[in-house]
């Protein structure tokens, strides 16, 4: 079934690229707003997958909004998507 998820720390299209790609495998085909805020991705996932998802999310360095955390996490999770983005920025130039 096709559920929406608030994520956490997704900034631009080189977050999204790295969601998507990173994420495949796994999820298959996943789709990001970044129209909205908190961005939101969507999927198809059954309800016993979701913890997979999230922690797959929050190794990347973007968590769900709802997950709540520490300075010292919240920061690591930060530093984290800092990195993603950017490889997701590298991986979109590199197509071009």
């Amino acid at each position: 079934m096709k559920q929406t998820f608030k994520v956490q720390n997704v900034k631009c299209g080189g977050c999204a690229n790295t969601l998507t790609t990173k994420l495949a495998d796994e999820f298959g085909n996943i789709e990001v707003n970044l129209e909205v805020m908190p961005r939101e991705i969507s999927l198809e996932i059954e309800d016993e997958n979701i913890p997979k998802l999230e922690e797959a999310l929050k190794n990347l360095g973007y968590p769900l909004a709802s997950a709540k955390f520490g300075f010292i996490e919240d920061t690591s999770m930060k530093a984290k998507s800092f990195v993603s983005c950017a490889v997701g920025k590298f991986e979109v130039a590199k197509k071009k």
